[in-house]
């Protein structure tokens, strides 16, 4: 998305995470946001620690802090092993200290059965 930056307003709990670590939402952050609530496709481009991992997951987040259901949500199949880590544990921290009914978890070659049983299930 190009153009003037999406006048998107983050649930109060997003913004007071992001004001207590002393930041401001990326304007690519926003974008992804707009991009998911006019339900349109994009492309996300930023430098490395730019916050692209959040930016991505962003409207999943939002939309499940909102509007919180049980059942799969946001399924991301990563091609790597060590990036689905990554991402794992960049996600775990934003919505543990939001204190958000969100679950994340990775299922890999070697997940055992019993959890790959129990997702499949749940």
């Amino acid at each position: 998305m190009t153009g003037t930056a999406p006048h998107i307003r983050l649930p109060a709990a997003f913004m007071a995470w992001f004001k207590g670590r002393g930041w401001q939402p990326h304007r690519h952050q926003l974008e992804m946001l707009a991009a998911a609530e006019a339900a349109a496709s994009c492309l996300l481009v930023a430098p490395t620690g730019g916050g692209k991992t959040l930016a991505g997951f962003l409207p999943s987040l939002v939309d499940l802090a909102t509007t919180p259901r049980t059942g799969l949500h946001t399924l991301y199949i990563s091609p790597l092993k060590s990036l689905a880590v990554d991402v794992h544990r960049n996600l775990e921290q934003p919505i543990a200290e939001m204190a958000l009914p969100i679950s994340v978890e990775t299922r890999i070659g070697d997940t055992p059965a019993s959890k790959k049983k129990r997702q499949q299930e749940k």
